[in-house]
C-alpha cells in the first residue's frame, strides 16, 4: 500500500495573509514524521471563481477546467489539514467556496483543523467542523489553534510558541491513521460498485 497523503490546504487568498507562515510552519513539522507524505496547496494557485459550474458537485459532472484541476488535486489525498484564518466568527469565503466547487473528492477522507486569529480561529474552526460533516470528511479531535496577539509578532510574522509542536504532533496521531482507515473504506466503496 502506497504512503498515506496528506494536503496542508492554505485556507486564505488575502494579500499579506500569514496563512502561509502558518502551513509552511505545519510541513515542516509534519516531515519529520515518516507515517505519511505532506504537501503544500494553496488556494491561489487555483484562482478558483465563485462556484461556476452549472451542475451541482454531488453529480461529479464538472465543467470547466479548473474545477477539474481542482477536484483531481483534492481526489489526491487521503486526508487534508485545513489552515483556516477566522473571518468574522467563520472560515474564509475563499476556503468556503473551494470546499464547495466539488463533493465525491472529499468523501471519506480525514481532517486536522489549524487555525489562526485575534482568539486563535477557534470559531472558523467550529464552523468548518460542520462544512466538513456534511462532505462526508471526518475531522480529529485534536486542534492547533494561533493567536494572532502571541503567536504573532507585530501580528505579521509567524512566531509560534514551542507547545504547538506538541499539538501538532498530536493532531498527525489522530489524523495518519484515521486518514489511513477511511481509504479502506473507499477502496471498498469503490470494489462494490465494480462488482
Amino acid at each position: 500500500m502506497s504512503a498515506v497523503k496528506i494536503g496542508i490546504i492554505i485556507g486564505s487568498t488575502r494579500p499579506g495573509r500569514v496563512g502561509d507562515q502558518v502551513a509552511r510552519w505545519v510541513l515542516e513539522q509534519a516531515q519529520q514524521r515518516t507515517d505519511a507524505e505532506f504537501e503544500l496547496v494553496d488556494l491561489v494557485d487555483f484562482a478558483l471563481p465563485h462556484l461556476d459550474e452549472p451542475l451541482p458537485p454531488a453529480m461529479g459532472q464538472y465543467a470547466q477546467p479548473h474545477t477539474k484541476e481542482w477536484a483531481e488535486k483534492v481526489d489526491s489525498f487521503d486526508g487534508y489539514i485545513f489552515v483556516t484564518p477566522e473571518y468574522n466568527h467563520s472560515t474564509s469565503g475563499a476556503l468556503k467556496n473551494a470546499l464547495d466547487f466539488v463533493y465525491g473528492e472529499w468523501n471519506n477522507k480525514a481532517a486536522g483543523l489549524v487555525s489562526y486569529g485575534s482568539v486563535g480561529g477557534t470559531r472558523a474552526a467550529e464552523h468548518l467542523r460542520l462544512i466538513l460533516g456534511e462532505l462526508q470528511v471526518a475531522d480529529v479531535r485534536q486542534q492547533v489553534s494561533f493567536s494572532l496577539m502571541t503567536d504573532f509578532e507585530n501580528y505579521r510574522t509567524f512566531t509560534p510558541a514551542g507547545y504547538h509542536a506538541g499539538m501538532l504532533a498530536a493532531q498527525l496521531d489522530q489524523l495518519v491513521p484515521w486518514a489511513a482507515a477511511l481509504r479502506t473504506v473507499r477502496e471498498a466503496g469503490e470494489l462494490s460498485q465494480a462488482a
